[in-house]
């Protein structure tokens, strides 16, 4: 899953869709006035806030787009790169490009578009910006301990506050329908008949308004995909009515010892239980894991066997299910987990028999696999087993 246009089109064929968003981005800055340095300004002074409105206006739909593309399966958020915080040299830089965009009537990119039409004010702006970053560049030594401090990672609004993206998304789009109807009475009273807003069929707007805040409440009850999906297979009657294969610890110790190319053992447990004690070929994924693209081990979704083994068969089954439900195939749970396959093969006790003819074959195969597995378990520790390939972050912003 995810994240959404490479999903559907090549990285060659990203850089041809991302040049007409980009030529689509400017128009769109171009018609909402956004390269004007007076219309620019306006924010500051109250007589003209078509600004504020347009990047409100842009924040709610990409907000709602992300939690409702999220929510159908196309778009994976984690995959999204998030800009780190660093507390400190952010509120400086906020300060310094306010300044900046109080006196000059231009932010960075607002310069560009205003420079591309041939303003020459802005074209003096840009090319400020661009000596002011080589300066940067040059005295960054003298700097580079206070650029590098109160590092926050990266820090989303919602968990900062502590509170579920869909109620974030609700307080977003509620003060912006506040800021809409706020900035519309101070505009008027400032700017008088020259208001912009003096225009706006107060209907329509009104009604836009109450439609945003009722967004705003599906998006407060929209869970993310990998939730929906976790839910849905943790249901107990949805797990009823869905079987899962399952595979017995001599039929796994089997394909271990012989080394099967096709089979791919998905490990559950712990960090600190696997790499105490992990099976031969096996990879060690948490849930969350098992959205991502890639599963490590050349993992694919149809041909490889892949075996699931956890603490527990409960916890292999909702690992079973999600799998399927994510398009993977050819799935099975090794009965009785991990701890049943250990009772047998790595710290075993004493062979009971099924009381059928092929005790004695299965007695003298699991002597051997109980000198074999451990061999090639401690044959994988020195070899120093390959990570799973992490999925790459998708870059990108203003």
């Amino acid at each position: 899953m995810g994240p959404f246009v490479p999903e559907l089109i090549s990285e060659q064929l990203n850089l041809v869709v991302a040049l007409f968003l980009g030529m689509g981005f400017g128009f769109v800055l171009e018609q909402a006035g956004f390269s004007s340095s007076r219309r620019l300004a306006g924010v500051f002074y109250g007589y003209d806030f078509t600004v504020l409105r347009v990047f409100f206006t842009a924040a709610v739909t990409a907000m709602s787009g992300v939690i409702l593309l999220s929510y159908l399966g196309f778009l994976d958020i984690d995959a999204i790169f998030v800009n780190p915080l660093w507390l400190r040299p952010a509120i400086v830089g906020g300060i310094i490009m306010g300044l900046g965009f109080i006196l000059g009537g231009y932010c960075p990119g607002t310069s560009v578009c205003a420079a591309s039409i041939g303003k020459v004010d802005a074209m003096f702006f840009v090319g400020g910006g661009l000596l002011g970053v080589m300066l940067f560049g040059e005295l960054f030594p003298l700097y580079h301990h206070f650029f590098e401090s109160t590092a926050r990672g990266p820090v989303k609004v919602f968990s900062s506050l502590g509170i579920s993206q869909g109620l974030f998304a609700f307080m977003v789009i509620a003060m912006a329908v506040g800021a809409f109807y706020a900035t519309t009475r101070i505009e008027k009273k400032v700017a008088g008949d020259q208001a912009p807003s003096q225009v706006f069929p107060v209907g329509k707007h009104m009604a836009a308004g109450a439609a945003l805040l009722v967004l705003g409440l599906v998006l407060m009850f929209t869970p993310d995909y990998k939730t929906r999906l976790v839910r849905k297979v943790s249901n107990s009657a949805f797990q009823s009515v869905h079987a899962v294969q399952t595979m017995v610890p001599d039929e796994l110790a089997f394909r271990i010892v012989d080394q099967e190319p096709l089979t791919r053992i998905l490990d559950l447990r712990s960090a600190a239980s696997f790499a105490a004690m992990a099976l031969p070929g096996s990879v060690n994924l948490t849930q969350m894991d098992l959205f991502g693209r890639d599963l490590g081990n050349g993992i694919d979704q149809r041909r490889s066997r892949k075996v699931i083994v956890a603490d527990d068969e409960a916890q292999e089954r909702q690992a079973y299910l999600l799998l399927q439900e994510l398009g993977y195939e050819n799935l099975a749970i090794l009965d009785g987990g991990f701890p049943a396959f250990s009772r047998v093969f790595l710290n075993p006790t004493a062979f009971v028999p099924a009381g059928n003819r092929w005790d004695e074959d299965v007695r003298r195969f699991r002597q051997e696999a109980q000198t074999k597995i451990p061999q090639l378990i401690e044959a994988q520790k020195a070899s120093a087993t390959k990570k799973p390939k992490q999925e790459k972050k998708i870059q990108g912003g203003c």
